[in-house]
């Protein structure tokens, strides 16, 4: 089966915004830093402890994500949001409330002329999620 995933690039709280991430969703999270690597010898030093790898399966879906190395000049994350659709509105309520710990919330969660709950926010680690739940069309 083909997927789309998205591999989000932290400046150095991967694995702080994966933790988070796996509490907010739910699922199975993998996490290798640079020196757990079979290529560990080639991280430039003082990437050692940097997430490499990070990898969080959850129902209906996989993100990814990975610590950009130290001392690169970090661009935020821009351009993008990351969707999540729940068949049950609870779930999608629950989901937007877990996240908005710390967030910048753009939209509150409401209903909508596509769903019967909707929300927006930029997450505290700079991620952008719009969560939807029972989606109408």
């Amino acid at each position: 089966m083909n997927q789309l995933n998205p591999y989000l690039i932290f400046n150095g709280n991967a694995a702080e915004a994966m933790r988070f991430y796996e509490r907010a969703l739910g699922g199975k999270l993998d996490l290798m830093t640079n020196a757990q690597s079979p290529a560990a010898e080639k991280a430039p030093p003082g990437n050692e402890n940097r997430i490499m790898h990070g990898r969080l399966a959850f129902d209906g879906g996989v993100i990814m994500g990975m610590d950009g190395m130290a001392g690169q000049p970090y661009q935020g994350m821009h351009g993008f949001t990351v969707a999540l659709a729940y068949d049950k509105v609870d779930d999608g309520k629950r989901v937007f409330d877990a996240l908005s710990e710390g967030a910048k919330v753009t939209m509150p969660w409401g209903k909508t002329f596509w769903a019967d709950g909707f929300g927006m926010l930029t997450d505290r680690f700079g991620t952008p999620w719009m969560v939807n739940g029972h989606m109408t069309m």
